[in-house]
């Protein structure tokens, strides 16, 4: 028998963190004689939740032991008393726990997980998913602390760890001594740019060289002290150690997850009805000329299509029916936005920040890809005979040239087609803008890696201190 432990909500800004709460866990099965099935799953969720702690993460643990035996309400018992005692209580963590057993029907629970990549899903939700699984004999708990916000997470990170996921990646984390946390992180700069270029394309986002920074380690005060992800779990462990790391490790743990697949943005929004806080992408033409605002943010509107055809917008382009969209300058996406044209054909992806009484619901862009440009034009005067462009002497005076003295009455202005700043394609934020899930460009068409149980993917030593 297997039993899978779903966990969410034991960290907040002040620190902890649930990888961390897993790693513990982890170690206390190892250390116990309990057979862990395969690496943890980080299950990253629906990241423009507004009440969620960084990057919404919860984490399912796969243990062999049965939930209905005297061995599996030890374990439960036990990660009881540990998610309650390491979780940020009184600081914003809701923590919650969800244990499955033996199930007859897991689809409810993969239905519901898919939702919460992109949608904002309730506790009750959760909570009626569970009472569901019971009415099909399955054999499945929750335990909640506060106001129970993380059973959501951690019923969905089951159901994520259970589904025949398309596309999934890795990531080694490696942890820090309780001492150290709120501390600089000695992570040598000049080894992660080595080590990014040794293990490059199997790891992302490591180093953003346009802006020189370090994208491994966090800036909290939790006990993460870096992350490298990739599609390859050996080539994680050879990158691990190519790091010079100038301060002792508590240990590393290797997870399975949905990290830069861009599962959360896997849905076509209803463009007619789009709901808060949830993410998805929407086809369509550009509607306005782009305005870029101080700052460097840019907004346009789409006229979209797809489901629900064409909108009707007005005018200026931001009419009932469009769709507004706002890219960000931090974003690097801005100098895309401005060179688009009314009538270019986009895909956006992004997740809807809520609108109020004197704003409209925004999309706020994640990702640009340029199906189709539209033809651009500028009007000028005709060319004259000689080469020369002719020059108006006065309305209905017709055009003279100033070089050879030509004159003509009944010309018109002609269109000129403007060559555009602008290709076909996909665009995606510079590294430093990548959130958890954003999928990187050379990860299109790579399949996922095998997960192996073979190499030393969970580690308590310090044995990589520098």
């Amino acid at each position: 028998m297997v039993l899978l432990i779903g966990i969410d909500d034991t960290d907040s800004r002040q620190g902890r963190c649930t990888t961390h709460l897993a790693y513990r866990i982890v170690d206390f099965l190892f250390s116990n004689g309990y057979e862990v099935e395969e690496y943890p799953f980080l299950a990253r969720l629906n990241p423009n939740i507004p009440w969620k702690t960084r990057g919404n993460g919860a984490v399912c643990i796969k243990v062999k032991a049965d939930m209905e035996s005297r061995e599996g309400e030890h374990v439960m018992q036990i990660v009881k008393e540990m998610v309650e005692s390491n979780s940020m209580l009184g600081y914003g963590a809701n923590p919650g726990i969800v244990f499955l057993g033996r199930c007859k029907n897991i689809e409810p629970i993969v239905r519901f997980a898919n939702d919460a990549l992109w949608r904002v899903m309730s506790i009750r939700g959760a909570i009626k998913v569970i009472e569901e699984c019971k009415n099909y004999d399955s054999s499945i708990e929750y335990y909640a602390m506060g106001n129970g916000q993380g059973i959501v997470g951690a019923l969905a990170s089951i159901g994520l760890a259970s589904s025949m996921l398309d596309d999934y990646t890795f990531e080694v984390i490696a942890y820090r001594r309780q001492e150290m946390c709120g501390l600089p992180r000695l992570v040598d700069e000049a080894s992660v740019m080595m080590m990014d270029k040794a293990t490059h394309p199997y790891t992302f986002n490591n180093y953003d060289y346009k802006h020189a920074r370090v994208l491994i380690t966090p800036h909290g005060p939790d006990p993460v002290l870096f992350g490298i992800r990739g599609d390859d779990p050996c080539i994680l462990l050879d990158a691990l150690s190519m790091l010079k790391v100038h301060e002792p490790l508590e240990g590393y743990m290797l997870f399975r997850s949905n990290q830069g697949t861009n599962a959360h943005l896997a849905n076509m929004l209803d463009a007619s009805n789009l709901k808060a806080y949830t993410s998805g992408y929407i086809q369509g033409r550009v509607a306005s000329e782009p305005l870029a605002i101080e700052g460097g943010h840019t907004f346009f509107a789409l006229e979209c299509y797809g489901n629900n055809g064409y909108g009707s917008g007005d005018e200026d382009g931001y009419g009932k029916g469009n769709v507004l969209c706002a890219v960000y300058e931090p974003t690097g996406l801005s100098p895309i936005a401005q060179a688009l044209s009314i009538g270019d054909v986009l895909e956006v992806g992004g997740g809807v920040r809520k609108g109020t009484s004197k704003h409209p619901k925004v999309l706020n862009v994640e990702y640009i890809k340029v199906v189709d440009l539209a033809r651009k034009v500028r009007y000028m005067n005709p060319l004259c005979i000689c080469g020369k462009r002719l020059k108006s002497e006065g309305k209905g005076k017709g055009y003279g040239c100033k070089k050879c003295g030509y004159r003509v009455r009944d010309a018109e202005k002609v269109d000129v087609e403007v060559a555009r700043d602008l290709r076909l394609g996909l665009y995606l934020p510079d590294a430093k803008a990548h959130r958890h899930l954003t999928k990187p460009l050379h990860r299109y068409g790579i399949k996922p890696g095998c997960m192996r149980l073979d190499i030393d993917w969970f580690n308590n030593n310090s044995r990589f201190t520098r």
